[in-house]
């Protein structure tokens, strides 16, 4: 049995869709947001891997989450442009899968970052992704449950006159 290693706690990240398809964990880690999940049977391929479209699905909840928790933004719905991957290794079922990412630049209307996605120490896909900043989002009780030890205090974003959460533009 596979063993989630320590600091990561549960969390829903992204959409209804996104919590149907893995139990995600997440860490602050080195300054950064890693989340994870365990590879079940429903994500696994006939080959007893994690099947693509899933690491796909995880490195867009990884890319986006990474910039809602490592940047100065604020809360936004960030709809993906953009998302290349490049598989490099299986990852088995029953065992752990990891990703983080960086944010490489962030522009009034965009986001553009880049992660790893990892098993057992190897590389499983490398991930790029462009998303678009849209619309503000409400707090929900899973911004809550990634207050995560270590983790910067994002709170005062929500106060900064840059944004006009009324009329969810930034002004």
């Amino acid at each position: 049995m596979t063993v989630i290693p320590e600091g990561f706690v549960p969390v829903k990240l992204g959409s209804t869709f996104a919590t149907h398809s893995a139990t995600l964990h997440a860490r602050w880690h080195g300054g950064k947001l890693q989340v994870g999940f365990i590879v079940e049977a429903h994500q696994a391929n006939p080959g007893g891997h994690c099947h693509g479209g899933m690491l796909g699905l995880f490195a867009d909840i990884v890319l986006s989450s990474a910039a809602q928790y490592q940047t100065d933004i604020p809360r936004q719905f960030l709809p993906t442009i953009s998302l290349q991957l490049d598989y490099m290794n299986g990852a088995p079922l029953g065992r752990w899968v990891q990703g983080e990412a960086e944010i490489l630049q962030v522009t009034r209307n965009l986001v553009f970052s880049q992660g790893l996605i990892t098993c057992d120490a190897k590389a499983v896909a490398r991930a790029s992704g462009v998303f678009r900043r849209g619309p503000l989002l409400p707090d929900t009780e899973s911004d809550h449950r990634l207050r995560l030890p270590g983790m910067p205090d994002m709170s005062r974003v929500a106060d900064d006159s840059r944004f006009d959460i009324v009329h969810m533009r930034i002004v």
